[in-house]
Order: structure tokens, then C-alpha cells, then sequence
């Protein structure tokens, strides 16, 4: 089944929940109009829809091999990256001083999800390399950016994250590789990373690695590490001490090499400090903070693509009668049960977008909003999002994905229809860039206390303001849309005055057990009020007289969601303020 990229609904999304015309009319986007967005994103629709998306199952089935040293790519890839490189994708929200667009992060989110969507494989190169430019641009000395920037900007060369190790994954305190002074301002890196996406391939003629490496005598701890560059060529054209020893044979993701690297076999690669010794965490999570709203994309992609093969198979699939006056066998759209999952396939996928959208706004206006106190209220609002952007859409990706099997019955389970390969790819997202559980945990110990809880109760002061806007300016088609996401909202209040009370009143336990239904319990209460602010956007553009036909459907999504999907939160409230029993009944219940 081909894909077509969403691209009405992204720009509508943009502009209308997400606040772009807002920015725009504000001027913090220089030249760009809304007519030019929605250019630029038909024409990332068209390339990932006719470029990328014919990879997807090409990546798959051939996957990336490893021979010799050398990592080959899927056919395809090299000519369909040079092509996409050249053509200025990569370089969207680069820095203008590098040859970048200096485009912001919202337009650029709708890309990242249709390259995605496209091939999730083909995607996963350029959201490294978008991390390596922001980490390099912030913390790089101005040697290591002239020298590596404009290029990794471009695309012509690729950049990576090399944190995990094989006894250091989520923790890092136990990191063994080595970083040695080799009394020219460089260092000699020894040691073995693995997981490495895009660690090798040969779609350009260089790879930036950016490694984390205890430097000799450093504290112990994650307070003892320091980020280097460490290229595959060296300024002088030869190759550094480092190879990739092994490719990890995988569920899912086929087309990108996941490596094991190994680094200073013969004497030491080379490498240079980034940003100050012993401050490497805090340079890399400039890239894993970018990473998390890109892996948040990837799941609203994965399940874009789901949803859009599930609704053409139950639109041909004929089997039972749906209804009396059915004559001969009907299309399964028919049939109720399946209405019910494929809404609630795009239901939820809006929702995600939503999310991931509203993340992308708020971290443009963090950069670009001419006050300071605005700046810092935008990145506040940006890191209470981030987490919840990352895990609800990347659950959500693996939750359509598997509707989308059941969606097709059988034929769902064997791998000629691709639809297996959805649930197999996205299941990682909720994997890496912190597993889904490191957010929830991030989410309630570090994000709800800002600013002494004011920046979560700001989110849901602006959520129940759209639930107050559906109640007076709604229309009967809105059905109970209004009253069930008040009740979602008033859950997630109660959940978080909850939560923020055991951190105050050191419980911590209490607060971690109920972590994870809380995220998804904001989720749900964040999503349901990006979909009803889409459906007054539709209602207030169908009352101006605009016969846009998807305005009808924005309604009925944003209904189906609030009366089906937002019903969840009340059992979720319960779940995180009531719950945390199972720490004194786990060992007793697991034992044996």
C-alpha cells in the first residue's frame, strides 16, 4: 500500500492548534507566511511520499550489511539521501551561519514526521545528525564548528550519538571508555560503544561521532564526563582509530545499521573536547532533549502510516453482512467494530501530533521570542511537554500499529502485507532516547515541580480554557465533547496536586509508582484538548463559510476522542493517587 503523507492536516495542525500564524504575525519568523509553509511541506510530502516511502520495505527485507569493515545500505538509500540532502532537507532549521534555512522547529516537525512515516529506517540518519548540529552549535568551540558544522548542516556528512556501553545503558555512571590528553589539544579515545545508529554506512564520505568519555582522573560518576568529537576522517583525510565491530540483528529497523563501536584499537582515535571537561552530559542532552521530540515524531509517524494501510485494507476487505439490509458480503468499514478501531487509530494519532506539535512550538518560541521572560516561561513549557511528546507518542505509535494488524486479521500477521513491519519498527521508539518509564520519571520528579508547580497548572489552566471555549461556542455536533474533557482535565489536576504533594512531603515512592499512568493521563488530557481546539478551528472556519470538507471531520475526531478515549483519565487519576500499594505487596506478589 503507498503513503501519502498528511500534508493538510500537518499545516492546519501547525497553524491551528500549534499557533504558527501567532508566531508569524508576532514576527518571529522573519519572512516566512503561512502560504509558504504549506508549500514547502507539499513539497516534503511529495519527496517522502514518492522518494522515501518505497525504501520502506526494501530496508526491511535487505536491511544494512556489514562486511569487512564496511556497512552497505539498502538499495536505494545512497542515492535517495544525496538526493534529499541536496536538495536543502537537512538543512531546514540549521543555523544561518552555517548554510542553514534558519526555518523553525515547528515547520521542520512535520518533516521529521513524514520522513518517518516514509521510512522509519531513512529517518533515523538526519535525526542524529539534527541533534550533533544543535549540541555542536551550542557547546563546540569555534574551531570544532567551522570545521564540522557546514556540513553536518548540509547533509553531506552525518553525525551520531555514542552514549551506551555494554555495562552502562540508562546509567551511565558506569562508563569505562577512556579519553587521554595527547598534549595538542586533542585526546586519544579508547573503548566500546554500542547500539550506535548510523554508526557506519557509506551514504557520505564522513561521520561525526559524538562520543562520551571519562577523561584520566575525572570524578567518578556521571559528574566525570566529557563529550568529544571523534570523526571517521580526520581533518587531513585519513581515517581515525575506529571501526564498527558488529551489526546488532534486530526486531525491527532493518535499514539502519545499529552498531558496536569500537574506538582506539591501534593507539588511540582521535578526538576533541566538547564544551568543558567533566560537562558532557549536560552538551549531550542538547542532543537527546532534540532527539526525544524527533523519537516523539517518529511514533505519530509510524502510526500515521498504520492507520492510512488499515483504512484502505477495511475499505476493500469484504466479510459479513454489516446490517439487515446488507446484500452479499461488505467492506469491514462497515462494520462497527472496526469503525471503532480505525477512529480510534487516527484519534489518537491527531492526539500525538498534537502534542508533538504544541513541543515544537514552545521550544521555537524559547529561541526566538524577543522578551527574556518569555524565552525562559517557553522552555519551561518545552520541558514539561518534552517527555510527554516522547513516550505518549511513541506508546501511541506502538498501540495503532498493532490496531493496524488486527485491523487486517491474518493478513495482518504474515509479512507480505507490511503491516507487521509497523508494529516491529516502532516498537524501539519507546525504547531509546530514555525508555518510556525514564520519562514518566522525568516528567513528574523534575518537570511538575518548575517553578513550584506553576508551569504544569499554566498547561492546564490553557487545556480547560479550550474545554470552556467548546462549551459556549460549540455546536450539537460537538456532542459531549466539552464535558468529557473538563472531567479528563480535572483528573489530571487532581493527579498532579497529588504528585506534587508527595515530592513536597518526601514520598518519593509514591510519586514514582504513579509515574507512568500520569504521563498518560496528560497525554490523553493534552491530546483531547489539541484535537477540540482543531475542531474550533474547523467550526469557526465553517461558520465564516468555508466548505473545507475536512472540517466536519475535525469535529467528529475531536467527539469520538472526548466520549471514547478521554474516559480513560478518571481510572488513570485513581490509578497514580491510589495505587501505590503494589511497593509493599511487589516482593510478596513476584516472589518465586
Amino acid at each position: 500500500m503507498s503513503f501519502r503523507a498528511p500534508v493538510a492536516e500537518m499545516a492546519f495542525t501547525i497553524r491551528h492548534v500549534a499557533g504558527l500564524d501567532r508566531a508569524i504575525a508576532e514576527g518571529l519568523h522573519g519572512d516566512l507566511t503561512p502560504d509558504l509553509a504549506e508549500a514547502i511541506l507539499e513539497e516534503a510530502g511529495r519527496f517522502a511520499s514518492d522518494v522515501v516511502a518505497p525504501l520502506n520495505q526494501v530496508g526491511d527485507r535487505q536491511g544494512a550489511v556489514l562486511e569487512d569493515g564496511t556497512v552497505t545500505m539498502p538499495p536505494g538509500f545512497r542515492e535517495a539521501y544525496r538526493t534529499w540532502s541536496e536538495a536543502g532537507w537537512n538543512a531546514l532549521p540549521g543555523p544561518v551561519e552555517y548554510g542553514g534555512q534558519g526555518l523553525p522547529l515547528l515547520l521542520n516537525a512535520p518533516c521529521v514526521e513524514m520522513w518517518n512515516a516514509a521510512s522509519m529506517s531513512f529517518g533515523l540518519g538526519p535525526l542524529l545528525t539534527a541533534g550533533g548540529v544543535e549540541a555542536l552549535a551550542k557547546h563546540g568551540s569555534e574551531s570544532l564548528r567551522e570545521r564540522y558544522l557546514a556540513k553536518l548542516v548540509s547533509g553531506e556528512w552525518t553525525a551520531t550519538m555514542n552514549l551506551t556501553e555494554p555495562q552502562a545503558g540508562s546509567d551511565l555512571s558506569g562508563l569505562r571508555t577512556r579519553a587521554e590528553p595527547a598534549g595538542d589539544g586533542s585526546y586519544r579515545i579508547r573503548g566500546e560503544k554500542i547500539f550506535i545508529t548510523w554508526g557506519e554506512h557509506d551514504l557520505t564520505d564522513n561521520i561525526v561521532h559524538l562520543v562520551l568519555a571519562r577523561i584520566e582522573g575525572a570524578p567518578a560518576g556521571t559528574k566525570g564526563i566529557s563529550l568529544f568529537v571523534v570523526p571517521k576522517v580526520l581533518p587531513d583525510g585519513s581515517r581515525n582509530d575506529l571501526r564498527c565491530a558488529g551489526l546488532e540483528h534486530k526486531l525491527g529497523i532493518h535499514g539502519s545499521p545499529t552498531c558496536t563501536m569500537v574506538y582506539g584499537e591501534k593507539g588511540g582515535a582521535v578526538g576533541w573536547l566538547v564544551g568543558e571537561a567533566n560537562r558532557g552530559l549536560a552538551c549531550m542532552f542538547t542532543m537527546m532533549n532534540n532527539a526525544r521530540l524527533c523519537v516523539g515524531l517518529q511514533g505519530v509517524g509510524i502510526a500515521e502510516r498504520a492507520y492510512q494501510q488499515a483504512l484502505s485494507y477495511a475499505r476493500e476487505r469484504r466479510q459479513g453482512r454489516a446490517g439487515a439490509a446488507a446484500s452479499g458480503m461488505s467492506p469491514i468499514i462497515e462494520h462497527p467494530d472496526v469503525q471503532r478501531m480505525l477512529l480510534t487509530m487516527k484519534a489518537m494519532t491527531g492526539a500525538a501530533r498534537g502534542i508533538c506539535y504544541l513541543t515544537a512550538e514552545a521550544l521555537d518560541r524559547a529561541h526566538r521570542a524577543p522578551d527574556e521572560a518569555e524565552r525562559r516561561a517557553a522552555l519551561d513549557r518545552a520541558s514539561l511537554l518534552t517527555p510527554v511528546a516522547k513516550a505518549f507518542s511513541t506508546d501511541i505509535g506502538i498501540e495503532v500499529a498493532s490496531l493496524g494488524i488486527q485491523v487486517h486479521g491474518g493478513m495482518g500477521y504474515v509479512e507480505e502485507t507490511g503491516a507487521a513491519q509497523h508494529l516491529r519498527d516502532a516498537r524501539i521508539a519507546a525504547i531509546y532516547e530514555g525508555t518510556n518509564g525514564i520519562q514518566a520519571i522525568d516528567l513528574v520528579t523534575r518537570k511538575l515541580p518548575l517553578q513550584d508547580g506553576a508551569v504544569v497548572r499554566g498547561q492546564i489552566a490553557a487545556m480547560r480554557g479550550i474545554a470552556e471555549r467548546v462549551l459556549r461556542e460549540a455546536s450539537p455536533a460537538f456532542g459531549f465533547t466539552a464535558p468529557r474533557l473538563r472531567e479528563a482535565i480535572g483528573s489530571l489536576d487532581t493527579a498532579t496536586s497529588f504528585l506534587l504533594r508527595a515530592l513536597r512531603s518526601n514520598r518519593p515512592e509514591e510519586a514514582l509508582a504513579g509515574a507512568t499512568p500520569y504521563l498518560r493521563l496528560f497525554g490523553l488530557a493534552q491530546g483531547g484538548a489539541a484535537l477540540a481546539q482543531a475542531a474550533l478551528a474547523a467550526h469557526a472556519a465553517a461558520s465564516g463559510g468555508d466548505t473545507d470538507p475536512a472540517h466536519p471531520a475535525r469535529i467528529a475526531l475531536a467527539r469520538f476522542f472526548a466520549e471514547n478515549l478521554a474516559t480513560a483519565a478518571r481510572g488513570l487519576e485513581q490509578t497514580v493517587t491510589a495505587g501505590a500499594g503494589y511497593l509493599q505487596d511487589a516482593p510478596l506478589a513476584l516472589a518465586g
